[in-house]
């Protein structure tokens, strides 16, 4: 049985603390082609922020992210709601209910276009 998503806290911003960590943690693990989409404006989004990312193998998505919910909880103290994909490494998600997290393989970003889909929500690059 599903529970409900929890009900997000106060929007955030993309000076939000949980949204630096996110971004420091990253490229601490050497993610590549950092991308964050404001979805404030989007009625029907899930959350305020996506925040995409590539590793080139399975190791660096794991590498990263580990360090994300790391870093996340030594800086906020916030444990994910949720996150998927560890057994395949290809894509996974990480679900701070305000921010989704989305660390991808080259190969699997380009399949799902995920940045397309919510091509509404303004789109930053964050890499150094």
């Amino acid at each position: 049985m599903l529970t409900a998503r929890p009900k997000r806290a106060a929007r955030l911003t993309r000076n939000s603390k949980l949204f630096k960590t996110i971004i420091s943690a990253i490229r601490q693990k050497k993610g590549e082609n950092i991308v964050s989409l404001d979805l404030r404006r989007i009625h029907e989004a899930v959350a305020d922020f996506f925040i995409v990312c590539e590793a080139t193998s399975n190791v660096q998505v794991r590498a990263i992210a580990d360090a994300v919910e790391s870093e996340v909880k030594k800086n906020t103290g916030e444990l994910p709601y949720h996150h998927e994909g560890y057994q395949g490494l290809q894509w996974v998600l990480i679900d701070y209910v305000n921010i989704v997290v989305h660390i991808f393989q080259p190969e699997t970003r380009k399949f799902y276009k995920l940045e397309e889909m919510w091509n509404d929500g303004d789109h930053i690059e964050h890499d150094a």
